[in-house]
Formats: C-alpha cells, sequence, structure tokens
C-alpha cells in the first residue's frame, strides 16, 4: 500500500496549501474526499520505495482521461506501467472542467424548470430564489462522488505504478520524477492543456480574472459576469449563471457563433436566440481592449470589481471568466531532451499513429498533441489506439477516429465529421443536406422543447453520411446513432430503415433518413 497523510475539513495549513498548490477550495468535506483520492498528501507509492533500475514498458506523464487510460490499460493488459502525476489525477475534466460545469448546468436547468413549472400545471407559490452555496456544495459532492474512478488508488489496485510529482524528459527513454530516473520502452505524453490568456488586453495579465481552473470554487454568485470568448465552456457557463441570477455578456471577436470553425449558421441562430432569452448579452464583432481592477477582492467571499474597455462601452463585473481557447502544455518537460518536436501552444507533433514525429518511443495524446480536437472522450479514444499500437504493434490510426461534439447548453448543440455546408464547401467536398426540424416531432411537443433540427450531411448523389449538426434538449445522446453509422460505413438509408421507438425525440434523425428513402423511391404514376 501507498504511504499517504489525510486532507482534514478545516484545517488552516492545508486549506492554504490546497489553494496555493492544487486551486482548490474551500477545503470541506467534500474537497477533502476529492483530494484523498487523486492528490493525497504526502503520496509515496510502493514503486518510489524501492532501490534499483526501473524500466517500464510504457510510461505515461500526466493523469487526466489520456494518462489514466493508456497507463491502467496498459497495466490491465499485463505490461508494467507507470503514470506520473504533477497536481489532480482526472486532469480537467473531473476537477475543472465536464464534471463540475454539468452538476453546475443541472442545478441552473432546475431553476428554468421550476420557472415554467406553471405550463405544466404545478404551481409554485412565491418567488424562485437560488442558495448558491448548496449549489456549489452539491456540485463538489458530485465531483467527490466521482473521484475515485480516477484516484490513485484505483490506479494502483489496477496495477499501474503512480509517482505524484513533476515529470520531465531527460533523454529519448528517460524521464526524472521525485530525483528518481525512470527508463520507458514508450512514453505517452498526456499533459493537458490550459485556459489561453490573451496578452493583447490592456491590465488583464495583473487582474483578478477567472478561467475554468478557479471557476468552480466561487463560494458567492456573482452579480455581474463578464465572458471572454463564444465556445463552449462561455455558451455553456454564460446560460447557466444567467439562470442562476447572474448578469452575464459575452464578449464574441465573431460576428456570429460557431463561426470560426464555420459551424451551422442556423444552429448559431438558435443557440443565441435562446441563450438571450435566459438573460445572456451578447457583444458581437467585439473585443476587449482593458481592464481596470477597482477592488482585488479577498479570493473568499468577498468579491472583486472590474472594469472591462469594450469598444466605447465600459462595463462592470464581479467575475470575468477567460474562455478564449485552450493552449498545450508542453513547456519545461524536457521534450527538446528526448527529441520531440513540437509546437508552443498546439502541441506535440505526431503522425497518424499518435506518435512523436521525431521520437518513434514517445507518443501523445489529447490536449497536448497538436491538431486533435480537445476532448475528454478524444483523449481517452487516443489513449487506447496508442497502447494498441505501442505496446502490440498494431497501426490503428487517428483519421480513422469519428469525434462528435457537444456543448450542453439548452438546447444542446451536437455536431460530427462535416457538420456543415460551409464546412463542405471550404473542403472542396459537394454535399446534399437532409433537415428534420422539432417543431412536429410529437415527443418534443410533448416535452415542451420542441426547439432544434437534425441536419444530416451526405456526399451529392449518394447516402455516404458526411457529418450533422443537431440541437435539440439531447442533442449530445442523439448524434451517437449519426457517428455509430459513420464509423460503420452505414449510409443514410440504413438509419431511415432503422425502426425507432414512438414517440422519441430520436424519431428526427431517422426523419433525414426517410426524406432521403422517399426522394429516391420509384414512383407509382
Amino acid at each position: 500500500m501507498a504511504s499517504t497523510s489525510e486532507w482534514t475539513p478545516g484545517d488552516v495549513e492545508q486549506a492554504k496549501e490546497a489553494r496555493e498548490k492544487l486551486d482548490i477550495w474551500p477545503l470541506d468535506e467534500y474537497n477533502c474526499k476529492l483530494l484523498n483520492e487523486v492528490h493525497p498528501r504526502n503520496y509515496v507509492s510502493n514503486a518510489n520505495k524501492k532501490e534499483g533500475s526501473f524500466v517500464y514498458d510504457l510510461i505515461a506523464i500526466g493523469s487526466g482521461a489520456g494518462g489514466l487510460v493508456s497507463s491502467k490499460q496498459s497495466a490491465r493488459r499485463g505490461a508494467k506501467s507507470a503514470m506520473i502525476t504533477e497536481r489532480l489525477a482526472g486532469g480537467d475534466c473531473l476537477n475543472v472542467g465536464c464534471v463540475p460545469s454539468k452538476a453546475l448546468i443541472r442545478s441552473a436547468r432546475a431553476v428554468a424548470q421550476v420557472r415554467r413549472a406553471a405550463e405544466f400545471g404545478v404551481i409554485v407559490s412565491g418567488e424562485v430564489t437560488v442558495d448558491f452555496e448548496a449549489v456549489m456544495a452539491r456540485l463538489r459532492r458530485l465531483r467527490a462522488t466521482i473521484a475515485p474512478a480516477d484516484g490513485h488508488p484505483g490506479t494502483e489496485q489496477a496495477g499501474t505504478h503512480v509517482y505524484q510529482g513533476r515529470g520531465r524528459l531527460t533523454g529519448p527513454n528517460t524521464v526524472e520524477v521525485n530525483g528518481k530516473t525512470l527508463k520507458f520502452e514508450k512514453c505517452v505524453l498526456a499533459m493537458g492543456g490550459r485556459p489561453s490568456i490573451p496578452s493583447s488586453i490592456d491590465g488583464l495579465q495583473d487582474a483578478p480574472f477567472t478561467t475554468n481552473e478557479n471557476l468552480f470554487n466561487l463560494q458567492v454568485l456573482p452579480p455581474r459576469m463578464i465572458i471572454l470568448g463564444s465556445g463552449v465552456v462561455a455558451l455553456e457557463m454564460a446560460q447557466s449563471f444567467a439562470l442562476l441570477g447572474s448578469k452575464v455578456t459575452i464578449v464574441n471577436r465573431s460576428s456570429r457563433l460557431f463561426e470560426s470553425k464555420l459551424g451551422d449558421d442556423e444552429a448559431a441562430n438558435l443557440i443565441q436566440n435562446q441563450l438571450e432569452k435566459d438573460g445572456v448579452t451578447f457583444l458581437s464583432s467585439s473585443t476587449a481592449q482593458k481592464v481596470e481592477t477597482i477592488n482585488p477582492g479577498d479570493g473568499n467571499k468577498k468579491l472583486p470589481l472590474m472594469k472591462v474597455t469594450v469598444g466605447d462601452k465600459v462595463l462592470e463585473c464581479e467575475c470575468l471568466l477567460v474562455a478564449a481557447g485552450r493552449a498545450a502544455n508542453v513547456e519545461n518537460c524536457g521534450l527538446e531532451e528526448a527529441n520531440v518536436d513540437y509546437e508552443l501552444g498546439k502541441g506535440v507533433k505526431v503522425n497518424d499513429y499518435a506518435q512523436s514525429v521525431s521520437n518513434p518511443s514517445v507518443y501523445a495524446v489529447g490536449d497536448c498533441c497538436a491538431g486533435v480536437p480537445r476532448l475528454t472522450h478524444m483523449s481517452g479514444e487516443m489513449a487506447k489506439l496508442v497502447v494498441q499500437n505501442s505496446l502490440a504493434n498494431d497501426e490503428w490510426k487517428l483519421s480513422s477516429l469519428v469525434v462528435p461534439a457537444v456543448a450542453y447548453t439548452e438546447p444542446e448543440y451536437a455536431t460530427v465529421g462535416i457538420a456543415s455546408e460551409e464546412q463542405a464547401k471550404k473542403q472542396g467536398v459537394a454535399c446534399d443536406v437532409y433537415k428534420t426540424s422539432l417543431e412536429h416531432n410529437d415527443r418534443a411537443i410533448l416535452e415542451s422543447s420542441n426547439i432544434g433540427f437534425v441536419k444530416i450531411l451526405v456526399k451529392k448523389d449518394t447516402d455516404d453520411i458526411l457529418g450533422a449538426t443537431i440541437v435539440a434538449e439531447r442533442a449530445g445522446e442523439m448524434i451517437n446513432e449519426v457517428s455509430l453509422a459513420m464509423k460503420n460505413n452505414l449510409g443514410l438509408y440504413a438509419i431511415g430503415r432503422n425502426i425507432h421507438p414512438y414517440p422519441t425525440t430520436g424519431e428526427a434523425v431517422m426523419g433525414c433518413g426517410v426524406q432521403y428513402i422517399n426522394k429516391h423511391l420509384p414512383r407509382l404514376d
């Protein structure tokens, strides 16, 4: 068993340590439960106690989805593996991304549902109020409940040696951690990424701004929030905080949502309209020029106060959320010593097998890898691919992966493949588009959520699916049918012939297939 000491709720010195070193606060029972799993105090694995030479079949540097999956899966298959974790195991997803954000989104959705209760014949007397401290306590409790799946005990139990410290490559096949040199046959770089902070905004670097890395530590609901950026994090948090009671403004440098990725313009308009109904203000084709700190706050329950200059407007806020993209963590990792080519900001350069283009013993997955979608499920799937390629001498290819993406707004926005006519045009692909609106979908009508649509793009004059955009209450569930069809080379005809239960929102996916079939049925007159 590894030796550790426990995080203790309310301990002043430990609270300072958790905040300064790990960006986690408050140190309540739920955050202690989290940290005791993903970053135990004074953690020393049995592997650290052994003397002599250490040679591993596979070492993962990083403990997010990519590091966890690659190290644990290789151990389960009989390889000698290790994982090096500097901060919080589970990475962004568990600690400051997917998990806490979805907990917050659920609370915000509950607010919206209660406010609409009268539509369903349910009378809620009195004003709907939000207990923000309870919302955040729920978030921390549920995050801690999920944490054991990524915690050190479970990883060690799978057969992986866990080294808690900073890993740095020292040569083509060596890495140093806690003063110990480990040798490897294969190494998986899974250092993840971090929020990009614009350097062109005067005063931003010195302001008490917020990113996803500390947003979920909030203990007081900010009366006013300004968000720089209009990607998934920005949209999800804008809608959530607006529903919870904040006055939210999004500063979007593009003229519309999803423009930089050539996303579907109808989806963009629909999502923006819904967020505006929920109280979000959009400043499109706009950029922030200056941030002035009026009051820095105390980092706890006394919120800061800032002035943000956007064009000719000067806006005040208590929370300035920077959600302007991601940068790969590739600095100070010893990549030069290991002869691993990379590009600052973008990540490690790899071939179609996720293998370093300059060091065949090194692979990269997830947010630290250049040219791949920065999504948790992509990182996990890349890790499976790397284990198979590096240890089983297989040739699984990144180009073979079909990767859906979802923004968990209300309604949700889900895409896969070539998801708009504009994308198809840019790639020089002629296409046909089949669309089913939810306006007349019976299940959506009965749920009072018949806003949205399904669009499926196929190669022109064929049923070969190129991609899809879905806007619906559960678009993230619906997109999987399209992804499965694409992965297995099933055409739109097959989707149309697949029987869907009635009534379901998923019938809208089938509807696109039925349109294709009807278009190509022979005439009987």
